[in-house]
């Protein structure tokens, strides 16, 4: 029996119509409209079309929208003044710095400099430290959508066996956090696995939810899911076809086509956590405005 197919797409346009009615609340009632800005430094074309989206998604919601293009030779100390402007302007809540950035520039100096009230992608030390402590204010746009993805299609994470493939700052840290935390949605038990992990296979099998994130394609194969499990696939690799337009397809980290004869849910590439890291995004500028009408909340969380 083939895997229920679980669609960011639908989900996502779900969280898109609540946050729309969040900012036409809070411009009714208090007079101020949610803004957004995202810098990005560069011209790689997969970021430019994310970036395109983001703007897209947050002039739906009835958001202020800002795109910051910047030349691939702009300097850090340029791209610094740029965040430290919008630090200061009144009219944007939320301030995303998309990534990667060129080499040349730091990425964790420019993530720092996000005043973290308005660091709406959760990747600020101040706020990954509240999210480790047990404390979340903003949660990473990602781990966020693949928590939501799992609660609106009734796989709640609480009490069963997580597994994370992949350990980066963007995805795997944090969503191992935010399934551990003794709140609801989340009470999991979750297990960690890398690229420097032995037996891995051995592990991942142990999984009621596994979600990888490694940025391998296809890694996850058949052999290493049980039966029954939810696979939630966070990966958006390229792969050579060349009988393809473009030369091109994206695949996930998951075997797709083995893993759904197995699992009981999946998530597709394209179409499944890439739609909810947006509306998460969208989602975390609404409540980045509403903790500057309201600053009490900040201390309360979500």
């Amino acid at each position: 029996m083939s895997a229920r197919v679980l669609s960011g797409t639908e989900m996502a346009n779900e969280i898109r119509a609540e946050v729309a009615v969040g900012v036409a609340e809070m411009r009714d009632k208090h007079g101020i409209v949610p803004g957004l800005a995202v810098v990005m430094v560069g011209d790689d074309p997969a970021s430019k079309v994310y970036v395109r989206n983001k703007d897209r998604a947050a002039i739906e919601a009835g958001m202020v929208s800002e795109s910051i293009p910047l030349q691939a030779s702009t300097t850090q100390d340029e791209v610094l003044s740029v965040v430290r402007r919008l630090n200061c302007d009144a009219r944007i809540h939320g301030i995303l710095v998309q990534l990667p950035l060129p080499d040349h520039i730091d990425e964790d100096t420019v993530i720092e400099s996000v005043n973290p009230d308005k660091d709406v992608d959760g990747l600020h030390p101040f706020n990954m430290g509240l999210l480790v402590a047990g404390q979340p204010r903003f949660v990473s746009v990602t781990p966020a959508g693949i928590q939501q993805i799992l609660l609106r299609s009734g796989f709640d994470p609480e009490g069963k066996h997580v597994v994370v493939v992949g350990r980066s700052n963007i995805v795997g840290k944090p969503v191992s956090n935010l399934l551990m935390q003794r709140r609801p949605g989340s009470n999991a038990t979750v297990t960690v696995c890398h690229t420097r992990t032995r037996n891995m296979a051995e592990i991942t099998r142990q999984a009621d939810i596994l979600i990888s994130a490694i940025g391998r394609p296809r890694f996850i194969t058949a052999d290493m899911v049980k039966d029954g499990a939810v696979v939630i696939d966070v990966g958006i690799n390229q792969i050579d076809a060349p009988e393809r337009k473009r030369g091109y397809r994206l695949v996930g980290d998951v075997d797709y086509d083995a893993v759904s004869q197995k699992a009981e849910a999946i998530t597709p590439v394209p179409g499944g956590i890439g739609p909810m890291t947006i509306a998460m995004l969208m989602h975390n500028t609404l409540k980045a405005a509403r903790y500057f009408v309201h600053p009490h909340l900040r201390e309360l969380g979500d």
